[in-house]
């Protein structure tokens, strides 16, 4: 998996169309999710796309996120916002100010409102998975 400041130096040079289709690519290279899991328990709300998030425990404590979306950017997004957290100690996650790690990214400029919208319940589900883990 590339990392995230690794992306984000590609992602800089990189115009408004192949900006697009780096967010497909990162969302085609996603992990498959079950259709088993795709419920209303794991569906991000106030998402314009569906969107579904699975956590699970992973080697050590950490956490390994499984995502999907029925819109290829969207799906795109919920990769970015995993590159920043997965594979991660709940303690990590919940030190990791996920929307500031996305700034350089500056989706809310490039993308439209609708496609944007959802991130900040993307970044709170995330986050509230990562306190409960932390709390045991």
């Amino acid at each position: 998996m590339t990392s995230l400041a690794d992306l984000r130096d590609e992602y800089a040079f990189l115009d408004a169309d192949d900006r697009y289709r780096l967010l497909i690519d990162l969302g085609r290279a996603l992990e498959p999710m079950p259709g088993a899991l795709k419920t209303d328990a794991t569906l991000v709300r106030g998402c314009s796309a569906s969107v579904w998030v699975y956590p699970m425990a992973a080697e050590g404590g950490r956490l390994h996120f499984l995502a999907d979306s029925n819109a290829a950017i969207t799906k795109g997004i919920i990769a970015l916002v995993l590159l920043a957290v997965q594979d991660k100690a709940p303690a990590e996650i919940l030190a990791t100010d996920i929307a500031e790690a996305l700034d350089p990214f500056d989706l809310r400029n490039q993308l439209s409102s609708n496609r944007t919208q959802g991130i900040p319940n993307m970044i709170a589900l995330i986050r509230e998975t990562a306190a409960r883990y932390a709390a045991g």
